[in-house]
């Protein structure tokens, strides 16, 4: 259920946009033009900074967006509101099933020479002998407004891919923005008839994307995609925020050089993998963190060294003690699929490794600032290490 925390801040922005489109004072006549400015400089944004993190999914949803806001200002007639419920779902999905390439080089023009064609259908579709409708868009799958059923079906698969295809199991901030900038705008088509609501829900769909870009650039500034931990920075800026109680563990991975050579880089990933799991489970209020290579970090804050010495003679036993299964090249990476699997082949190598911790606490003239106090930590797994390895020393 953690994971689904991510949805929080999409589902918010939805729903504290209804209660102000629906419940909300009217806009006044003066600030109507907020209904072109807003939504189109909120959908800009969203658009480059999909663009300056190189991020394609999130870069073809904010332009197609964009491109379909502007469509519906230029040519607000059926057949254009029509084409616009559909291509722009349609570019979603297209996204959702193709590899993130990044939005800058060669896929990203690739992307902009696709929306650029369908400018050019959606312009003669405005201006051409379809702008007045036709017997076409009378059509029962392609009647409208509210959203033709062609344009249901292409929401519904956009959204699902989004969300089972992309979003599942990790639930990262930016994929699941991206399925919630759908759901807005799919919100916005639903009441394309009331100018208002629309443009709320266009610009909610570009407000999700640009809070989704700047989460997903925050956990990767300061979370480890290797073992999903905290990195070195959040280490560094909860050190800097703690007060003079606290204690903090250095943890290295013993003889993982020759571990590395000796059953492949792949194996390592794992292994580090493993170190990275047992660490998040610390007791006694530790934090985890990948500190670097092999090097972890466990942060006990607001306490001392003997309340954290036992937590962590405890993990190092724990960690001495699994036996890790080997993944094959060819073991599926998915969990679930993975167990039905066990049973019907032959049970793999198993290994096992074991970590060696310093620790330390401030304390004195020599040990006041967190920089000190790591070197102590620092120092104290080098006595471990001295010492025989697979120990905690203090």
């Amino acid at each position: 259920m953690g994971e689904l925390r991510r949805a929080w801040l999409p589902a918010g922005i939805v729903v504290l946009t209804a209660l102000v489109a629906w419940l909300g004072p009217p806009l006044q006549e003066s600030l109507s033009g907020l209904r072109t400015v807003g939504p189109t400089a909120v959908l800009v944004t969203a658009a480059g900074l999909a663009w300056w993190f190189n991020r394609g999914r999130s870069f073809v949803i904010a332009v197609s967006l964009l491109a379909a806001f502007a469509a519906s200002l230029a040519w607000p007639g059926k057949p254009v509101y029509t084409v616009l419920t559909v291509l722009m779902p349609l570019n979603a999905l297209l996204a959702m099933i193709s590899a993130e390439r990044g939005a800058r080089h060669g896929a990203g023009w690739r992307w902009l020479a696709l929306l650029a064609l369908e400018a050019v259908l959606v312009n003669w579709i405005g201006r051409g002998p379809l702008s007045g409708g036709g017997e076409m868009f009378e059509h029962w799958a392609l009647r409208s407004p509210p959203t033709p059923l062609v344009g249901r079906l292409a929401f519904a698969a956009a959204f699902a891919a989004a969300v089972c295809w992309r979003a599942w199991p990790d639930f990262t901030p930016l994929q699941v923005g991206n399925a919630g900038a759908i759901a807005a705008f799919f919100i916005a088509t639903e009441w394309a008839r009331l100018p208002n609501i629309f443009a709320a829900f266009m610009a909610a769909a570009g407000a999700i994307l640009i809070a989704a870009l700047l989460q997903e650039s925050h956990r990767l500034a300061f979370r480890d995609e290797l073992t999903g931990l905290p990195g070195r920075r959040a280490l560094d800026e909860r050190l800097r925020s703690l007060p003079g109680r606290y204690a903090v563990a250095m943890v290295d991975v013993d003889h993982f050089k020759k571990f590395n050579d000796t059953h492949g880089h792949h194996i390592g990933d794992q292994v580090l993998k493993l170190v990275g799991a047992r660490l998040a489970e610390v007791g006694g209020g530790g934090i985890a963190y990948r500190y670097g290579g092999e090097e972890f970090s466990v942060l006990f804050p607001h306490s001392e060294l003997a309340e954290a010495f036992p937590h962590l003679e405890e993990l190092r036993t724990s960690i001495e003690k699994y036996r890790m299964a080997v993944r094959s090249e060819s073991r599926p990476k998915k969990a679930d699929v993975g167990v039905k699997q066990r049973g019907e082949t032959t049970p793999g190598k198993t290994l096992s490794v074991t970590v060696s911790v310093g620790v330390a606490q401030p304390g004195g003239d020599s040990l006041r600032t967190p920089a000190q106090v790591l070197r102590a930590a620092d120092e104290a797994l080098y006595r471990a290490k001295q010492g025989g390895r697979n120990r905690v020393s203090r």
